[in-house]
């Protein structure tokens, strides 16, 4: 058994969900928070079932609401003292064509996926950084490094966390906080399930062949997902290194899609996926 605390957020279902468990397996006392506590039963069960109750405390926190993230932060500095690791894993993915998205929906993607992990890691970095201790993790996507059609919110968010995650790294190191974005490919969570039941392949006009083909490919995608429990043994591994590393790729064929769009020219790397999607360029009417 071990005395540090971590906190997660968006624990009712995938990474979150299994790494709250895994790491109270561990001995660690994992803070698991969520949005809706009706989602909670769950995780409760399996907590139960695996005789780690007691080193779970479940929690409502909507990484969107600053009052529910300074009741959090209250919480564990009255009832802890200390927060020794921080996992930013709450996230949604917003899909759909640019053009016939709403505005809204780019900022309620980014209200989550990005500002929601800043204002959660501003809450608690005083305290950490008092101590001169502590791990910051946050829950990325190859889709931070590589864009695709039809996911423009969430790729833009993802991009955009890593990032912030860059430059917050570089700001803490002097303070001993150390700070990991993981970044994985397709794994079996329901964050791709519900990401394709709000797109429709169905859309008139131009679109129409182009969304069909976007749908089938992520639907495909989805159901050749890889354990999510992969994901969380890198989670748990940078939990306890004393020297972590920045960034943490996981999944088949992610180092190697990262290195070849790095190198390739960008026409090269675009007909790839246009191949992929079995899709032509330069589309034009008339």
């Amino acid at each position: 058994m071990n005395n540090e605390i971590v906190l997660i957020t968006g624990t009712n279902s995938g990474f979150g969900f299994l790494s709250t468990l895994e790491l109270a397996s561990r001995g660690y006392t994992v803070i698991a928070t969520m949005r809706d506590l009706s989602k909670q039963t769950a995780l409760i069960m399996e907590a139960e079932q695996k005789k780690l109750t007691d080193r779970i405390e479940i929690l409502p926190l909507d990484v969107t609401d600053p009052h529910q993230i300074e009741h959090v932060r209250q919480h564990i500095e009255n009832q802890y003292g200390k927060l020794d690791i921080l996992i930013n894993n709450a996230g949604y993915s917003a899909g759909g064509i640019t053009e016939l998205l709403d505005l809204e929906e780019w900022k309620a993607q980014f209200d989550t996926n990005l500002f929601g992990v800043i204002a959660v890691t501003k809450a608690f970095l005083p305290m950490m950084r008092e101590r001169r201790n502590g791990k910051i993790i946050n829950i990325g996507s190859v889709s931070g490094h590589v864009g695709f059609p039809g996911l423009g919110p969430y790729v833009s968010s993802k991009f955009a966390l890593s990032g912030f995650s860059e430059s917050l790294r570089l700001e803490l190191l002097p303070f001993n906080i150390q700070v990991s974005i993981v970044e994985p490919g397709s794994y079996k969570t329901e964050i791709w399930e519900k990401a394709l039941s709000k797109i429709d392949p169905n859309i008139d006009g131009d679109y129409d062949a182009f969304m069909k083909k976007v749908y089938s490919v992520a639907k495909k995608s989805g159901e050749r997902a890889d354990d999510p429990n992969e994901v969380v043994e890198v989670i748990a591994n940078i939990c306890r290194s004393k020297n972590t590393k920045f960034r943490y790729p996981v999944g088949k064929g992610i180092r190697a899609t990262i290195f070849i769009k790095n190198i390739l020219p960008w026409a090269w790397f675009e007909a790839m996926v246009q191949k992929k999607m079995k899709l032509g360029g330069n589309h034009r009417k008339g």
